[in-house]
């Protein structure tokens, strides 16, 4: 099969195509065939510094949109022929830049039939960060405040629909040029964070998701009223100062990884299906073109998710 590899550190042009072996479906396993994937920035950052995956060589890539083409003994959820979409296992079940993976079948749930894979694929990680963060670790409840950084990007996109459809005020940070679009979604107020410090204008809020990290956490505090969570995206940035101004505020602060979730998967399907959750796909490319599309993400300009579309 064709794969996207690298065998050394560096910028995008240490992505090559490579044809490789087939992977072989294990117990409890399927082989899917996948028609698309998408592009997330720990993919950038990942090829650049080995990040939690070490050195080279390996292949890049966390969502699958596809078509099951096998199983291993004891997978009784899908049949070949099912059209799926998921997550692999963040950070060591990393693969999708390729035609065939192979993965636990729990990692999936069927597509929706109206969703094409395209759109699909640019659902699984940066949908399922916005659940685990806004639902499981800060328990986001109806008639809340929320503060979303970045909220056009990957994860702040469907963080947005995810808090609209659980019945949240939604504050956003992004560039004024994307505030439209985030109103589309249901943003209740936004703040243009090249305008207006965010924390000199927000006040009261229940949860505060930041997906920049930096000097962000310790700023979030200020917005959170006592009671509330701040949940961080990267491990490193709540560091001791943060959690122990957090603590004397009341506040619980939390860094998280996302993991596969197969029921998590089945409700975003279902707020696909019931129109109420839908991807903004920024550019779309061929497999063969993954290095233009790091670079394209590496500007931090695009809107939503780039997703490859994977020949057969």
């Amino acid at each position: 099969m064709l794969a996207i590899t690298q065998d050394s550190l560096g910028g995008p042009e240490v992505l090559k195509v490579t044809e490789t072996d087939r992977p072989v479906p294990g117990p409890t396993e399927v082989l899917v065939r996948v028609e698309a994937t998408s592009v997330n920035p720990t993919d950038w950052k990942t090829r650049a510094t080995g990040g939690l995956l070490g050195a080279p060589p390996f292949t890049l890539g966390y969502d699958v949109s596809g078509v099951v083409e096998d199983s291993g003994i004891g997978q009784a959820l899908y049949a070949p022929g099912d059209e799926v979409f998921g997550m692999l296992r963040y950070p060591f079940g990393n693969g999708a830049y390729a035609q065939y993976v192979t993965a636990p079948s729990r990692h999936f749930a069927r597509k929706p039939p109206a969703v094409d894979h395209v759109e699909a694929a640019a659902v699984p990680l940066a949908a399922l960060t916005a659940w685990q963060a806004l639902v499981d670790v800060a328990g986001l409840k109806g008639g809340q405040r929320v503060l979303v950084h970045a909220a056009a990007g990957g994860v702040g996109h469907f963080a947005v629909q995810i808090a609209k459809a659980r019945g949240a005020h939604v504050i956003g940070t992004a560039s004024a040029g994307k505030h439209e679009f985030l109103r589309r979604l249901g943003a209740d107020e936004l703040v243009d964070y090249r305008a207006v410090d965010f924390a000199e204008t927000v006040r009261d809020v229940n949860v505060v998701l930041d997906g920049i990290c930096g000097d962000y956490g310790h700023r979030s505090l200020r917005v959170l009223r006592p009671g509330g969570t701040l949940v961080s995206l990267a491990l490193s940035a709540l560091d001791e100062k943060v959690h122990d101004e957090a603590d004397a505020r009341g506040i619980r602060s939390a860094a998280m990884l996302v993991e596969p979730d197969h029921a998590a998967m089945r409700t975003l399907a279902a707020l696909m299906e019931a129109g109420r959750l839908r991807p903004e796909v920024a550019a779309v490319l061929p497999l063969t073109e993954a290095a233009k599309a790091h670079e394209l993400g590496e500007t931090g300009r695009t809107t939503g998710k780039i997703v490859l579309t994977v020949p057969h």
